[in-house]
């Protein structure tokens, strides 16, 4: 993956002037030995902070280092002015972490306070406007405060990765497609930054790649992917010369910013002009953490893309598609697996699925866009899906998506893909989330939530819905147990 940030952690004890630094200073070792006993390196600033000067003196440290991240750690009290400014003046994102009183012998001289201490950090970032990441419990042990910056990781990476992307996009969106159109405007407010371009753009750029050199090696490198699924070894040249316009246009045009993601039109008339569908060039380009979503669903390449950045792999966008039959469910799922039929449904896109992401591939032609533009005859211009059964596993469902009235809001929601044969077409498999009759109703129908979703291939939720929590998302849902109520849910009806 080298469309993400790699992150370089610091952590800067502060301190309080009426509180011993020695304390600070201990409890800052303590945690930086438990943080290498992972296996991860840290860069410990040997500055603690007790006034401003101090902290200029541990930015300078923590920028020579070339972190970009830290961890504020809270060893006693902490100085609030000093620590909070520490956060506003770092370039990157901030966490803010204190430690918990080790043993009833160090209650009566060597008291830390950070307890306290964190509700005034707390309190000065919000009267400052500064962001910051403040885990779930932020006062723990040093082993405790470890594991918080271990799970920073993520959240950081992804805090970075939004910060310095470019969402390219060719094409409007298609007729009928309003459920992906959302106002630009909220990227913004992320950082995101947005290039939009023609269909024809795009189109001049591929001709202009016909007979490009390098043609000959990505064939090459699709046939050893595709293996005994090669089943339209024709259309490979085409898909070459389309996957090469895409690299040369990000690397062309990716300008200020440091990585690319594409929101691209992919039909109806991509396959009259092009001659293909591009779905399994797609699905290729999310095997390299940079999604290209279909049908210019710009929100959803964004979702994707913090996918990439949590998860460190490559994600899909699925439509949360069809319903499983009642036949499949009692000879598949029935007494083999902990979920209702209603907790059931199927996530279909055409091919656009990463290839190591499903239990076997194959190259086929999209059939829905064939019964139009190809009835009845061997297929051409609709060749280039990658077709099979999504592997079965855990996977994270969730999109990012900016309201009418350019108001960003959020879901989030853990489940599994079961190891059930779907016989059906595309990149397609059969998920399961628990309770999701009820957040197909209340979220997903009710908030006018899209088709498409982003799918990251594990569990995920905890730091995908901190990251929503960072970029002041008010409006995060997920899949509330049975136990637990939407406000709108009829209490009669359940």
């Amino acid at each position: 993956m080298n469309n993400i940030p790699n992150i370089n952690v610091g952590i800067v004890a502060v301190s309080r002037d009426c509180f011993p630094m020695s304390l600070s200073n201990r409890r800052r070792e303590a945690v930086v030995s438990s943080y290498r006993e992972k296996g991860l390196e840290i860069y410990e600033c040997p500055i603690t902070i007790e006034n401003e000067k101090d902290m200029l003196k541990a930015l300078a440290d923590v920028k020579a280092a070339n972190c970009n991240a830290l961890v504020v750690y809270l060893g006693n009290f902490g100085p609030e002015s000093s620590e909070t400014l520490l956060a506003k003046n770092f370039d990157g994102p901030v966490m803010f972490a204190a430690a918990a009183e080790e043993t009833t012998s160090i209650l009566a001289d060597e008291r830390g306070d950070a307890y306290c201490g964190m509700l005034n950090a707390s309190y000065n970032l919000k009267l400052r406007n500064i962001r910051a990441y403040i885990p779930e419990y932020p006062v723990g042990t040093p082993t405790e405060v470890a594991t918080m910056i271990e799970d920073f990781l993520p959240i950081a990476r992804t805090i970075i990765g939004l910060q310095n992307l470019k969402i390219i996009s060719f094409g409007p969106r298609p007729q009928d497609f309003l459920a992906c159109n959302a106002p630009i405007k909220a990227l913004y407010s992320l950082g995101v930054e947005i290039e939009e371009n023609s269909e024809l753009d795009l189109f001049a750029s591929f001709n202009d790649h016909a007979n490009d050199p390098r043609i000959p090696d990505v064939i090459k490198d699709m046939e050893e992917e595709l293996g005994t699924g090669n089943n339209m070894p024709g259309i490979l040249p085409k898909l070459a010369q389309y996957e090469l316009t895409l690299l040369d246009w990000a690397e062309a045009h990716k300008g200020c910013k440091e990585f690319v993601v594409f929101a691209n039109k992919c039909w109806p008339s991509f396959q009259t002009q092009f001659g293909f569908v591009p779905c399994y060039v797609n699905s290729r380009f999310a095997s390299k953490g940079m999604p290209v979503s279909c049908e210019v669903d710009i929100y959803g390449a964004l979702s994707e893309y913090l996918g990439v950045c949590v998860s460190e792999d490559s994600v899909t966008l699925l439509d949360i598609n069809n319903t499983v039959p009642a036949d499949m469910y009692d000879a598949s799922i029935k007494g083999k697996f902990d979920y209702k039929p209603t907790d059931t449904f199927m996530g279909f896109h055409c091919g656009n699925t990463p290839s190591k992401k499903l239990s076997s591939c194959s190259m086929k032609n999209q059939k829905i866009m064939a019964r139009s533009l190809e009835p009845n005859q061997e297929p051409n211009i609709t060749r280039g899906t990658l077709e099979g059964d999504i592997a079965p596993g855990e996977i994270t469902f969730f999109r990012l998506q900016s309201t009418a009235d350019t108001v960003l809001r959020a879901y989030v929601a853990e489940g599994e893909v079961l190891p059930v044969p779907t016989q059906s077409f595309g990149s397609i498999g059969v998920f399961a989330i628990p309770e999701m009759k009820r957040f197909y109703r209340h979220v997903l129908v009710e908030k006018n939530y899209p088709h498409h979703g982003a799918v990251a291939f594990g569990h995920f939720g905890k730091a995908i819905f901190e990251v929503f929590k960072y970029f002041d998302v008010a409006d995060i849902e997920f899949n509330r147990p049975a136990s637990m109520m939407y406000p709108t849910e009829n209490p009669f009806y359940r």
